[in-house]
């Protein structure tokens, strides 16, 4: 029986694109280290002017959205914010519509859980 390695070493940008940006949680590989039941991580890489069209309504999660660098607008269904200085974040909780669009090229790190479906 192999055991899976207890770390991982990698590049955001590189290591996220098979998984629409997402680097940890319970979508990842059985034997992977960033296999996680418990929260999720998304390295997100948006170009000016690319949004979320739907709107994620049925959320059961706790959701925090970072902004690295960039103007990214947060729609949320109890108002809309525009994250626009680096460190600049927005969390909600489960029940909380959300969607959003990126107002310049824009990098966010999101970080939710539980990760289960």
């Amino acid at each position: 029986m192999m055991v899976p390695a207890a770390w991982h070493v990698g590049n955001a940008a590189i290591d996220a694109k098979d998984h629409r940006g997402w680097l940890i949680g319970h979508f990842m590989d059985g034997d992977d280290i960033r296999r996680s039941q418990d929260v999720e991580i998304k390295w997100g890489v948006h170009a000016s002017g690319e949004a979320r069209s739907e709107w994620q309504g049925d959320e059961y999660r706790t959701t925090v959205l970072l902004l690295i660098r960039g103007r990214f607008r947060i729609k949320l269904s109890v108002d809309s914010f525009v994250l626009e200085h680096e460190g600049d974040y927005a969390m909600w909780g489960p029940g909380v519509g959300h969607s959003w669009q990126a107002e310049e090229d824009s990098v966010v790190v999101t970080i939710r859980w539980p990760s289960h479906s």
